[in-house]
């Protein structure tokens, strides 16, 4: 297929409430927006960036940089015979995952519709319905904390993720699980602790979480590697995981029992793939993250989760989570009863843009 054109969007969609974690606030989900053109058909990628570098180096001016005067060019007008071509193409460019992962998937689309299939079958996806989670933000106020969860609960989400910090301890997880002793639970360190909390850490498995994610620095398998040694609790891997080598590194060192797979966060659905048949060779447990995406963002994640190896319910909460307006046609719904979501069943990634409101929120 010949990339025809690509367009560029920047957009700042507003939360219904504010985004607490241990880095910051979110009022907004700033992200670039990707289209690709080919033979008639669009593709759609998301770069769920934030504009500090909360999360990884890269920001909506890095990203949009490195698209425009790097990624964009090198494909543009080029004919791509498969879109794990993209990998490649873009290997010349060092790091920068989220701006390559926006591109990659947008791509991913346009080959799935001109097949005319779902992105899952084209990924192959043995699924139909996602488990899904909810995540709550940060607050030290534990009659809030405690609402908003039965809140959650009430909407029919059956995992629940807590954000935590050092400074609070064990309060909030031991308010959620006093309340609720069979709920899904787990927590959300944000790498906000050292090998200095090992005590606090340690008594988290009296809480029987699922697993605490992320709970030491952003960069380092090492320390991880430690600290799974000496608790019980499961020890996730988010930031550290940004390429398929820092996987094969978490397995060797046993760093972690599960790993968060974030498309954006690993440079796209060609590294992604790799990393889920590595951990599923490797008895590594799988779930799908999320960056707060859009709509777009958020069909690219349920397609990505349909895959074998995903266990845990994934971080992909309905539209009304996040937003009063989307800017995809039709709302993405929870299923109360079973606490999932369909995997959509168009072509590609499965949901229609509604433009108008990719112009409504556009920065620029």
């Amino acid at each position: 297929m010949k990339i025809e054109q690509i367009k560029l969007y920047n957009l700042s969609i507003p939360f219904i409430n504010s985004f607490k974690f241990s880095n910051g606030e979110l009022l907004n989900h700033t992200c670039l927006i990707i289209s690709v053109e080919s033979e008639g058909l669009t593709g759609w990628g998301e770069c769920p960036v934030f504009t500090q570098p909360y999360y990884t180096y890269e920001t909506i001016e890095t990203a949009k940089h490195i698209l425009e005067d790097f990624l964009i060019p090198k494909i543009l007008g080029k004919i791509i015979n498969s879109p794990t071509e993209i990998r490649d193409l873009f290997a010349f460019v060092r790091g920068h995952n989220m701006a390559k992962s926006a591109l990659d998937c947008a791509v991913w689309d346009v080959f799935a519709k001109a097949q005319n299939i779902p992105l899952s079958t084209l990924l192959g996806g043995v699924r139909d319905k996602i488990k899904v989670g909810v995540s709550v933000s940060l607050t030290d106020d534990i009659d809030l904390l405690l609402k908003n969860v039965e809140n959650f609960v009430n909407q029919g989400y059956q995992r629940v993720k807590l954000k935590i910090s050092p400074s609070w301890g064990l309060k909030p997880l031991q308010a959620v699980r006093e309340k609720y002793p069979d709920l899904m639970l787990m927590a959300d360190a944000n790498s906000a602790f050292t090998l200095d909390d090992l005590p606090l850490l340690q008594s988290m498995d009296d809480l029987n979480l699922i697993m605490i994610e992320q709970p030491l620095a952003y960069d380092d398998l090492l320390d991880h590697s430690y600290l799974q040694s000496r608790i019980n609790t499961p020890i996730c891997l988010d930031e550290s995981i940004n390429s398929v080598h820092d996987t094969r590194l978490s397995i060797e060192l046993k760093s972690a029992q599960v790993i968060n797979l974030k498309v954006s966060r690993v440079g796209g659905i060609s590294n992604a793939l790799e990393i889920h048949h590595l951990c599923q060779q490797a008895g590594i447990k799988l779930w799908c993250g999320g960056m707060l995406e859009s709509g777009i963002g958020r069909a690219t994640n349920l397609h990505l989760a349909s895959l074998p190896n995903f266990v845990f319910p994934a971080d992909i909460s309905a539209t009304n989570r996040y937003f009063r307006e989307d800017i995809i046609t039709s709302l993405i719904e929870l299923n109360s009863e079973d606490s999932t979501i369909d995997v959509p069943k168009n072509s590609g990634i499965g949901v229609e843009i509604d433009e108008k409101m990719i112009l409504k929120y556009q920065l620029c």
